[in-house]
């Protein structure tokens, strides 16, 4: 059994994979004020209410971009299970990384940029991956598998914040698809221009970088990410959405340096 983890800004995911299959995956909130104890607490009582004993553990692979929760995760893994961890970095994502210096692309964004390539790439088109997370961002792939680089934008809820944040009478809004474009109450207003004011930057850019890609057919758009579900179907030029598409990744990138 596999064991991958990834820790964003946001959440930490947590997937076992047995041979190929995602048997089973969890979602914690990312608290950098966690022991290594109290993390493994948490996690060892995951596995019980699953019947899985940690000891059928034989590896584990972690993604981060949260400096102070990475070290207590790798410790955890490391006096829990008994297990060394490998690390996700650009020098074992198995991408050639074209970005000016490649230790500053985020680990997450190489491990989602590896299984969207092979699940859902073509032989000449590229691949654009959108992550609705704590930012959103976009990583495009060359049809010959080449990490050329992205975009990092503010996430939605970040947006929501700073509105409710930096203003005296708005509201805390949750972010959903309005009942109608034009609002009719300050909620319904917000919700609008929150939610549609980023799927038309999204579909924005997307239609941006297909111009600068200037490849003879459009790229192919995966999503993914906490609000992947609620805001990619309404994106034009998103052809999947995979919620599970960082352990996917991170499988295929233990794969590559395990089995070689």
């Amino acid at each position: 059994m596999l064991l991958a983890i990834d820790v964003g800004n946001s959440n930490i995911a947590i997937g076992i994979f047995l041979s190929d299959e995602l048997t089973v995956s969890w979602r914690l909130t990312s608290a950098p004020e966690r022991t290594v104890d109290e993390l493994w607490v948490i996690v060892s009582r995951l596995f019980a209410e699953r019947g899985i004993d940690t000891d059928q553990i034989t590896g584990v692979i972690l993604s981060s971009v949260v400096p102070a929760v990475t070290e207590s995760v790798a410790k955890m893994v490391e006096q829990g299970f008994g297990q060394h961890v490998l690390h996700v970095d650009s020098s074992n994502s198995g991408l050639p990384i074209l970005y000016e210096h490649p230790d500053e692309v985020g680990a997450d964004r190489l491990v989602n940029s590896v299984a969207a390539r092979a699940l859902y790439g073509e032989i000449d088109r590229p691949v654009i991956v959108v992550d609705f997370g704590t930012a959103t961002t976009f990583d495009v792939i060359s049809p010959a598998g080449e990490y050329l680089g992205g975009i990092i934008c503010p996430g939605v809820e970040i947006s929501a914040d700073a509105l409710f944040e930096r203003t005296a009478r708005l509201p805390r809004v949750d972010i959903q698809r309005p009942a109608a474009l034009i609002g009719r109450t300050t909620v319904g207003a917000m919700q609008s221009g929150l939610f549609y004011g980023y799927v038309a930057m999204i579909e924005g850019i997307i239609e941006r970088l297909n111009i600068s890609l200037s490849e003879v057919q459009p790229s192919i758009c995966v999503a993914t990410g906490g609000l992947a579900k609620k805001m990619a179907p309404e994106v034009r030029f998103i052809d999947h959405v995979n919620l599970t598409l960082t352990l996917v990744g991170l499988k295929l990138i233990w794969e590559r340096n395990v089995r070689g």
